[in-house]
Parts: structure tokens; sequence; C-alpha cells
């Protein structure tokens, strides 16, 4: 290993791009109202919904500050949840990583540079739209830069049987999202669940820690790849009776789930989210157990619809990763959701 330079601490950063009161403040009162549909307190339905990655900070913003203008015609049923993912997994470790890596995608990697700015992104959203946003926690002990400006975390499908991700999940204080694998089993997105929703003592950032577990540790349903690289969708009505029924024989609080509209339930066709999406929200009101069960989608979508390489000419709004929905599709979308919900 070559070692460049060493990163900053959290609490260099913090102070660095503070939060001030008024934004921990938003937070705060965010943070409560997501609680309460995971307790079930609220009936409300949450939305994820954002770009596969978050590649550059202006058309992030543009596209947060178009959210908030539906959140607000929309908040009596909906609260929606900026997907702001700054850093990607790689299946072969090739390609772009996320803006943790690159802040520009057509420039070298600069990881002290790339601290910096997702710190800075995730604050300017809470600036521009008054939402706070979700990110993967792709590395775990980089969620201490990040740790006072989320209102949402998800664990990915390549992550979710890694110990240190378990174990610092159980020290969150928000909602965290548990991907099935890549293999689509079951049993490894609960064991995940039980392990973050448990007490552990471990090492996090060179000291001894413990925590007392966290209560909104969830699943999230993203489909799954067969043995010959087949996607097995797992969003359907026997799907959700099936984790119904496991949810059922276990001792766990707040039971949750969150419907990933794209990825292995898509087969990565962006538009077939709105199908199932539709067809998400059909079950919930055929079966008064999966409302209960069933609290949110995930949704792919930024300004400009699908996706682009990384070149010198590449279209503002437009994925560089993932396919994704464009702007039209998803507002559209979300308001059949509010209407449906």
């Amino acid at each position: 290993m070559n070692y460049f330079k060493k990163l900053p601490e959290p609490e260099v950063l913090k102070e660095e791009f503070p939060m001030t009161p008024e934004l921990t403040a938003i937070k705060s009162e965010r943070d409560r109202e997501i609680r309460k549909v995971f307790t079930g307190e609220s009936d409300k339905f949450l939305v994820i919904v954002g770009p596969c990655s978050a590649d550059r900070e202006d058309a992030v913003l543009e596209y947060v500050e178009r959210l908030a203008r539906v959140n607000e015609k929309t908040k009596d049923k909906l609260i929606i949840i900026p997907r702001v993912y700054t850093n990607k997994p790689r299946t072969t470790g090739e390609g772009y990583k996320g803006m943790l890596h690159q802040p520009d995608p057509n420039k070298e990697s600069d990881l002290y540079a790339g601290i910096a700015s997702i710190r800075k992104l995730h604050i300017d959203v809470i600036k521009e739209s008054g939402l706070t946003s979700a990110d993967e926690m792709l590395y775990p002990e980089n969620r201490s830069y990040l740790d006072d400006v989320l209102s949402y975390e998800a664990i990915g499908a390549r992550s979710v049987e890694n110990q240190q991700h378990r174990l610092t999940a159980s020290g969150m204080d928000i909602p965290v999202g548990m991907k099935n694998p890549t293999s689509g089993d079951f049993g490894v997105m609960i064991n995940s669940v039980i392990a973050a929703q448990s007490s552990h003592e471990f090492i996090y950032r060179g000291y001894s820690v413990s925590t007392s577990g966290n209560d909104l540790a969830h699943v999230i349903l993203r489909g799954g790849v067969n043995k010959y690289g087949i996607c097995i969708p797992n969003y359907h009505y026997e799907d959700l009776e099936r984790l119904h029924e496991i949810y059922a024989s276990k001792d766990l609080k707040n039971p949750a789930a969150i419907i990933d509209a794209n990825h292995s339930n898509s087969n990565k066709q962006f538009k077939q989210q709105i199908r199932i999406t539709s067809e998400v929200l059909h079950s919930r009101r055929y079966n008064p157990e999966f409302k209960k069960l069933v609290k949110g989608v995930m949704i792919e979508s930024y300004l400009e619809e699908g996706n682009q390489k990384i070149c010198k000419d590449m279209i503002y709004g437009k994925s560089i990763t993932d396919p994704c929905l464009g702007w039209d599709d998803t507002e559209n979308l979300i308001y059949k959701i509010a209407d449906e919900c």
C-alpha cells in the first residue's frame, strides 16, 4: 500500500462544513417524522428517490429543489427522501466509484477532496430543499463524516453480510435498510437485521466501542440473480407473503420493508420501475398486513432519463452509472403513489 496523505478527522471536517442550528432542527424534525413511519405511529409512505449516483452537485441540487416542490404538494401522504448516493460499489472494482472518489468524474481520484465534497453536498441539499437525504454506507468508517446530516442509510447487496457493516448499523440512530444479497437470499438479509438490532462491542476508527442496537433496522428487497445470471425479482405478492411469515417468526422490532424498484427487480430496465411500484401499491391495498409491512419504495431517477458514458460532453443531469427515470416520469409517479398509497 502506498500512503498518500492522512485524511482529516470527522471533527475537523464538521468544523469546516458545520450544520447550523437551523439545519440541525430541520434534520431532527425529519428524523422524528421518518421514525414514526417505521414504528407504525404514522401511515405516511416513504419515497426514497434520486440518481443512481450523485455525480455533480449542481445537477443534484436542481433535482432536489424539484423534489421539494413535489414534496410540498404530497406531504400529507408521503415523506420524500432524496437518494443522494455519493459512493458506489462496483461489481468488478472497475468504473466510477462515486463523488467520494472523484468529485469531478473527468478527473483523477482524490479522496481527500471527495470527503469534503460529499459532506458539503449533503448539507447543501438541506439548505436548498429543506429535505434530508439518504446515502449508502459503503465504507463503515466514513459514515462518521456524515452521521449528523443523513436521515436514512442503506447497506448494499454486496456489503450486507459484512460484519463491520452490521455492527456499525447497530450504532445508528436513523433507519438503516439491509438489502438482500445479490443471490436474493432472505436469510442473509434477515440475519443482518437481527445483528443491527442487537447490541455489540467492537473496534471502530481505532476505538473500542459499544452500541445498544438500532430498532429501525429493516429489509430492502432489490431482487436477486441466480447461478445463471438471470434476475429473479422479489417484489411480487408471494415474496411479500414469505417476508411477512419470516418476520412473524422472529422477535424483531418494527418489522418493515422498502421495495427497491430497480436493480434486479427491474433487470435494470428503468422504465419498469413505474409498473413495479404500481404492483407494490396494489399488494398493499389488497392485504392490510402488507400495508403495515411495506413502508416505502426506492426509485432511481434523475433530471434526464437513461444513462451515458463518462466523456467530455456529458448531458447535464443524466446518470453516468445505472439508467434512471427522467424527471417527468418521476413527478407523475410520485403523484400516483400519493393517490394510491
